[in-house]
């Protein structure tokens, strides 16, 4: 099997947004939703040899990146960790070219991490403005990028401090029941989404899982085998996935917005947490932390992928339909985690979180199968 859906959406999107701070979506920000799909090129890239993908990164990420290593628009001390993810790029760009500046932007970014605030044990806040938060979002946006910049630029010193983030999240999210994490947990149980005894909020979002299968499975690619916590790490893909599989939709093969909750009104199935589920499947049997036996899931899963979410024009263009805009909780909005609240966010076509996690999904998958 060739690349033939990777390549089919990565031209769509360098067609319809060969700048992607251009999109109506990004508004011309340092936004984390560039690098998802600019993530899918650089894999895309590295499976090809294409260099028009590459060429692609370098020029959207050159418009933050200023000679002198700073970024356009960023501010260490918003302590934003959805503010860290763009950074995972500067590793393959500074590699490629030998520019300084892009090491210098990533070293400007692992000095937000070395201040950013914590929980009392050691977790990163989802932001300033969240304070005392943790959100499965977060481990995707901050954890791979801060162990490969420790693999890279600090002799490996300090990685107890990227798989702690993990444990300390499972540990307070993980439901003992179904053993599905909830999308966040407020260590002061103070937020007005959140369980006042428990500190969880109240549904398990089917994006807030895929964010965190998808950072397992970026940190388990690159962390020594031998760290006293790699085994703990497959051990918690594994259970997550293991729990997303009973949630599998049994006619489709993908899954729900609102991950247990399949047969209620207004719940629908999901393209952007459907395309990181597959993604993080394929990328584990590649790197051998899964088992073949997941093999059957994953084939179903990427089918209804295509079948469910995918619509393309006379014109040979992809389009993802069926993307949850954004889901959050609190803030100016009040976003209570409800149920009512998961279903109620726009649903959208060519959502660049959607995007680029399929894009990563396809190229994982069909590099598995060719």
């Amino acid at each position: 099997m060739t690349l033939q859906w990777a390549i089919k959406i990565a031209d769509s999107i360098m067609e319809r947004t060969p700048l992607l701070h251009e999109n109506k979506g990004s508004h011309g920000k340092w936004s984390y939703e560039n690098g998802v799909v600019l993530k899918g090129f650089e894999l895309l890239w590295k499976q090809t040899g294409e260099y028009k993908y590459f060429q692609f990164i370098e020029e959207n990420m050159d418009y933050f990146i200023h000679e002198e290593g700073n970024i356009r628009g960023y501010q260490l001390d918003e302590y934003n960790i959805d503010h860290v993810n763009n950074g995972k790029l500067l590793f393959s760009l500074y590699n490629e070219t030998k520019r300084e500046k892009y090491k210098k932007a990533a070293t400007l970014l692992r000095e937000q991490l070395t201040t950013h605030p914590r929980t009392s044990e050691g977790a990163f806040w989802h932001k300033k403005i969240y304070p005392y938060q943790i959100w499965l979002d977060g481990l995707y946006m901050g954890a791979p990028f801060y162990l490969e910049y420790l693999l890279t630029f600090e002799d490996g010193q300090g990685i107890d401090d990227v798989t702690k983030q993990f444990v300390i999240c499972e540990k307070h999210t993980k439901d003992s029941q179904t053993s599905l994490l909830y999308h966040a947990w407020d260590e002061k149980r103070v937020q007005p989404w959140c369980d006042s005894e428990t500190g969880l909020s109240a549904n398990f979002w089917a994006r807030s899982m895929g964010w965190f299968v998808m950072a397992l499975v970026d940190v388990l690619e690159i962390i020594p085998t031998e760290h006293a916590d790699y085994h703990e790490l497959v051990r918690m893909l594994n259970d997550a996935l293991t729990a997303m599989k009973n949630y599998q939709d049994s006619e489709t093969g993908v899954w729900y917005q609102v991950v247990n909750l399949g047969g209620s009104k207004g719940n629908y199935l999901e393209a952007s947490a459907s395309s990181m589920i597959v993604y993080a499947i394929a990328k584990g049997i590649r790197i051998g932390v899964l088992d073949m036996n997941w093999s059957e899931v994953l084939d179903r899963a990427f089918n209804g992928l295509i079948t469910e979410f995918v619509l393309e024009t006379k014109e040979g263009q992809v389009n993802l339909n069926k993307n949850c805009q954004v889901a959050g909780l609190g803030g100016p909005q009040g976003r209570d985690g409800s149920y009512a609240y998961y279903i109620s966010e726009p649903i959208i076509t060519n959502d660049f979180k959607g995007l680029g996690a399929f894009l990563q999904a396809c190229t994982e998958y069909e590099a598995l199968r060719s």
